[in-house]
């Protein structure tokens, strides 16, 4: 019987482009340009096709850096700070301007409300007796969470007052 030789298929098709695999990751969410930098070079795009297409991507309104900070603090601001909120852009890569203004949006009443949603659950799951436990124990966390230590102790106030409307500030 003649041996049969079994090749693999050569694939025609062109390999991506470092602008159709910008918009691949941007069609799943969000980047800021340096993650995307960051992930199209580890594809193994040279830097001057990933300059042109981050380029092209800012030029069709893909790639926003600012929008993508606003959309960021508004998702994320219901379980972090404004603290931690500005911590997990700077390390996305975001320019310092674009999360002070994007963190500046979210406002005194927002980090209140989302402080005090935070302090209720954690209230919830184990009960302190008393004023300072509750600063104690959930401000802590709270402040850990990326809340200034005035949010975190008015938050703790309405729990302890067994309102779920904070106190105005």
């Amino acid at each position: 019987m003649p041996q049969r030789s079994f090749s693999r298929r050569q694939s025609k098709q062109p390999t991506a482009s470092a602008l159709d695999s910008g918009l691949r990751l941007l069609a799943r969410r969000a980047h800021s340009r340096v993650e995307l930098l960051l992930k199209l070079t580890r594809r193994g795009y040279d830097s001057t096709a990933i300059r042109t297409a981050l380029r092209r991507l800012e030029e069709l309104g893909y790639l926003d850096d600012q929008s993508f900070a606003r959309s960021f603090v508004r998702r994320r601001g219901s379980v972090r700070g404004p603290r931690a909120l500005s911590a997990e852009l700077a390390a996305r890569g975001v320019d310092r301007a674009q999360v002070d203004t994007a963190i500046a949006e979210f406002g005194e009443a927002e980090q209140l409300a989302a402080a005090t949603h935070i302090a209720e659950r954690l209230y919830a799951r184990k009960p302190s007796p008393g004023r300072h436990e509750i600063l104690d124990e959930i401000g802590a966390k709270l402040v850990r969470r990326g809340f200034s230590v005035p949010v975190a102790r008015a938050a703790c106030k309405a729990v302890l007052a067994g309102r779920s409307d904070p106190p105005p500030a």
